[in-house]
Parts: structure tokens; sequence; C-alpha cells
């Protein structure tokens, strides 16, 4: 059976040594989040995910959800009493403010829960994940009605959330949907349509579902600039807050999908059901893309952490599984064979999941520290740059680490030979599972489109200058420190070949668009390896201050360097091949006769 251990020690290291948290003591909720607090807190959320949540993973894979014949959905078995236990340890509301029941701690200590949940189990995490993403949209856009009456129930665990976009008909181009919206006449509206691909969208495990859902008001305008975005309990909420009758929306049937069984993906049926306008009507993306973008980089996390439990059991695999001696003379002499483990392939396959997840994790917190800045700085200044980095990062981190998340559940997969393949063994699942992050929240083409067709010339190209100037200080200040130069030289090589593809694009995708379309993948990957180069320099420094220290932190420092100068050995040399990729422009991907293929 597959096993998950939380990576406490990597999380706590970025936290204290890499981005320094208490330098953000002065953020609404930091002050709070004291190293021991923080310690304390990374362990039972570290415990509750590996004594409950996975050993549930694969039983849910297996047994999966079940619509019973009044539209009902039942869970797997275990998962109810798993979420009642994320729900009554506060596990919901960890960053939500606490005037609605949370404990406004900050957001980048969820995001790391988050990581240790889709590890563990990812299926189970997507109902509470997907409730935080509609208790952010209901923050930022909801009414102070909506605010009382929904958040603490949301937060509490009473309640869980969804977001309803896609239809049969319309995924990416939401200005096909046909879902209306009819006032009633008393401030609701009564909202019909089809829905599909539905996570969570109906369960045992609340008492009530606040469905987050995208409609068109009669008489709106055609395309995006017509959609709305409504709250649609399953069940009528009374004035006093208790349960009234049953809402008209139901669960039509259930999506057989290729991984993530646990999770009930839904066709939602909405028959006239009560609903009403959440933000201004006619801008309904706007609110749901604070949602959105929540998803997004929860999706990132998920990529990473489908890596992350993958690579431990490969490992751990490896590590056991005689199988032939190494090229230099046998390491186990008193052993048939040696473990697999002292081959170089299979060791540059493990380093190269490794390197790319510690960067990963750098990144993602680095990210969540930017979306704390962005949304609890009282400095305007610190706010927009934090904001910019949060518009730029998220196609990249959802894009990047989950395109890489699956192919390192697959090299993961690899270490096991033939037993990989075999689904008692576990990786399959991760596999399976790691798929459907590249798919959903924008696909990943989608995701590389929105980086380089939006994100780059935003605001006269202001967040990426600023990245650049970021990286190139950061380079410039440690150049003459000898420990390093392994990681300096390949990082100034990597933001060389990211400003060359950035420029290219300035000067070659305004005549040809196609251009930009053509290059928008590799770009995105490049981007994503100078990010991670980025994160691996922080890390370096940290470590080798760390290791100066002498407080018996030197062996893992000692690990984490010479994973850090793999990555910027082998790994970051291919900004060069995505560069030459980029530069080829369209003109041959184009020029394909339909018909020819």
């Amino acid at each position: 059976m597959p096993v998950y251990k939380a990576p406490v020690e990597d999380v706590t290291f970025l936290l204290n040594d890499v981005f320094s948290i208490e330098r953000y003591n002065n953020l609404p909720g930091f002050a709070e989040a004291t190293p021991d607090m923080v310690e304390a807190i990374l362990g039972e959320g570290a415990k509750l995910c590996e004594e409950v949540f996975a050993p549930l993973n694969r039983t849910g894979d297996l047994e999966g959800c079940t619509r019973n014949p009044d539209g009902s959905v039942t869970t797997p078995k275990g998962f109810k009493e798993a979420y009642e236990a994320y729900a009554s340890g506060g596990w919901m509301g960890l960053s939500v403010p606490e005037e609605y029941g949370g404990q406004g701690l900050p957001s980048v200590l969820n995001t790391i829960m988050q990581e240790f949940v889709s590890s563990s189990n990812l299926a189970l995490g997507m109902y509470p994940g997907l409730t935080q993403g509609a208790i952010a949209a209901l923050l930022v856009h909801g009414t102070q009605e909506q605010k009382t009456k929904y958040l603490p129930k949301m937060v509490e665990g009473a309640w869980t959330g969804t977001m309803n976009l896609t239809e049969p008909h319309c995924g990416t181009d939401l200005g096909l949907l046909k879902t209306k919206a009819v006032p009633n006449g008393d401030g609701s509206y009564a909202i019909s349509g089809t829905k599909i691909f539905i996570s969570a969208g109906e369960h045992d495990m609340a008492e009530n579902i606040v469905h987050l859902v995208l409609a068109r008001i009669e008489g709106a305008p055609q395309g995006t600039k017509g959609i709305s975005l409504f709250l649609v309990p399953k069940v009528l909420v009374n004035e006093d807050g208790s349960l009234a009758e049953r809402n008209g929306v139901a669960c039509g049937s259930l999506e057989h999908k290729m991984g993530i069984h646990g999770n009930a993906t839904c066709v939602m049926n909405y028959d006239g059901a009560k609903g009403w306008l959440v933000g201004e009507a006619n801008r309904g993306l706007n609110a749901m893309f604070v949602m959105m973008n929540e998803a997004r980089l929860a999706v990132g996390v998920q990529g990473l952490a489908q890596s992350e439990v993958a690579y431990q059991n490969a490992v751990a695999y490896a590590k056991d599984r005689l199988q032939g001696r190494s090229l230099t003379g046998a390491k186990f002499p008193d052993r048939p064979a040696d473990p697999i483990i002292v081959h170089p392939d299979v060791r540059q396959t493990l380093l190269t999941v490794k390197a790319i997840n510690e960067a990963a994790r750098a990144l993602i917190v680095w990210t969540g520290l930017n979306s704390d800045i962005a949304h609890r700085s009282s400095d305007e200044a610190q706010r927009q740059v934090a904001d910019d980095y949060m518009g730029l990062l998220t196609p990249v981190v959802k894009g990047v680490l989950t395109d890489l998340g699956f192919d390192n559940a697959v090299k993961a997969q690899q270490m096991f030979g033939g037993h990989g393949y075999i689904e008692e063994w576990g990786m399959s699942q991760f596999v399976r599972d790691a798929r459907i992050a590249m798919i959903y929240e924008g696909a990943n083409g989608i995701q590389a489109m929105d980086l380089v067709g939006r994100k780059l010339a935003k605001d006269g190209g202001r967040a990426i200058m600023t990245f650049f100037n970021e990286v190139g200080a950061f380079c410039q200040e440690n150049e003459g420190d000898e420990n390093l130069k392994p990681f300096i030289a390949p990082l100034q090589q990597g933001i060389g070949h990211l400003q060359q593809a950035t420029m290219w694009f300035m000067q070659n995708a305004m005549a040809n668009p196609n251009n930009a379309g053509a290059g928008a993948t590799d770009y995105m990957h490049l981007f994503g390896l100078v990010a991670m180069g980025y994160m691996w320099a922080k890390m370096a420094k940290a470590a080798n201050a760390k290791r100066a220290q002498g407080n018996g932190a030197a062996d893992r420092m000692d690990a984490k360097l010479l994973t850090g100068r793999f990555f910027m050995e082998r790994l970051m040399p291919e900004t060069a091949t995505r560069l030459a990729r980029i530069t080829t422009g369209a003109d041959v991907t184009m020029a394909m006769p339909m018909e020819a293929f």
C-alpha cells in the first residue's frame, strides 16, 4: 500500500530560512503565526493527512462515488468521517477572517496544507478545496447579507461550495453558455440550465451545498459581457439561517472518469432554481475569476502534490528492490543483488523529480506570500507588485507544475517496472489522478496563451519587467559568492533566454499572432524553469547560511545543495531548447493543410 509523509521540515526551511516569514509580521495575521505555532499547525496538519486522509486514498479510488435513485450521491466509505475531522479541526477557515469564524492566519499556511491534503488524498481534498474557493469569491464580491448568511456555515464545514462554469457545448469559451436567469421580482432569479464536470456537485458530507453558477440574465448581451454570477444553494436558507425546502437543483448523473474516483464529478441540472446575484449584473466573470484564480493556484499545488507522493513511494521502492549490480562493483556484497538506487539512470530519474518538487514547493510558497501581501498589505506599492506577480505567476504555477507533476508521476511509476502497471501498488492511481490537473481550471494550453497573450503585455509589461529586475538584482548581489557560482551562472543564462524570448514575441507576435500561439507553451515552460531556478538560487543561499551555523543541519543542507546543483546542471539547460523552439515561429506549424492531418 502506498505511503505518504508530509514534507514539514522542507516547508519550515522555506518559511523560516528562505523567505524569512517574520519579515511579514506587519501584515494582519502574521504576528500570530509564530514559529512555534506554525510548527504546531503543520505538525497537526501532517498527522491528519498521514493518518486519516492517506489510508482512504486507494480505497476511495476503488470504490468511487455512487449516485442513488433519488439523485443523492454517496461518497466512498470513510470519506464523510475524514471530512468531518478536517472541518472540526478548523482547517476550512485557517486563513478566513475571524468575523466569519475563521482563524485569520496567513493564507500561505492554507496553501501549504493544500499540498499535504492533495498528496494524501486528492479526491477527498477537492471537497474542502472548492469550498475555500467559493468562500474567497464571496468574501470579495458577496453582499454583506450573503456573507453573514452563508460564510460562517461554510467556514464551519457544515456547508460546502462549488463552481459551475462548464456546459455540454461550452468549456473555455464561456461566451457560448446558455444557462439563463429570469428575475423573480423579489430580488432573486430563477436559474435554468445544465452544467457538466462539476466537482463535488452533490455528496453526503454536508447538509447544504452552495453552488456559484454562471448564467445569463434574460435580455443580457451575448458573449462574455452578458454573464452574471449567482449563488444557488442546494437547500434554501431561512432568514434565521436554518434550512428550508430543497431548491430546484439536482445531480443528473456522475461522470465516469480516468481518475479522482472518490470525488463526485456531476452533471448538474438547474430547473428554475432560486439564486441570488453575486457582484454586478453582467460582470459575473469578474467575480468568478476570484474563485478561478484561487482554483488555478490550488491545481498547481495538486500537480506538486501528486509528484511528491509518487516520488516518496518510488524512492522507498528503489531502496528496497534488488536488481543487478552497480556498474562500479557490488555495493551490497552480502545481498544477492544491489538495490536499484545504485544505478545512475534510476538516480537521475529520482533526482529530477526531487529537484523539481523542491523548487515547485518554493515557488508555491513564494506565490502564497505574494497573495498575502496583495490582500493584506496597507502599502499600495507593495500590493501592486504582489498583485502583478500573482497575475503573472498564476498560469505558470498552474500550467508548468501540473505538466511536470504528471510527467513526474509517470517517472516514479517507471521505477517500479511491471509492478508500477499493477493497480495494487498504487502508482497508476497517482498517474491517473495527476492527469486531470493538466485539464481542469483551464487546460494548460489556455494557461500558456493567457501568459503570452494577456499577462506579458498587461500594464505595459510592468510585471515581467519587475521579475527580470528582481532576478537580475539577486544575481548581481551574489555573483561574487563562490558557494553560489553553480547557481548564479545558470540562472543568469536562463533569465537571458527568457528575456530573448520575450523580446522575440514583442517583435514577431504583433504582425503574426500565430507566432505567439505556436510558442506559448514553450514560453510558459521556459518561464517555469527560470522561476524554479531562481527559487533554487535562493534556497542555496539559505542552505549555505544554515550550514555555516553548525546547528546539526549540515547533512540535510548538503543534500539540498546537491539537489539544487543537479537542477542547475541537468534541467536548467533546457531553457536554450525552449528558446530555439519559440524563435522558429509558426510558419511550418500553420502551413499544413487541414485535410493533411
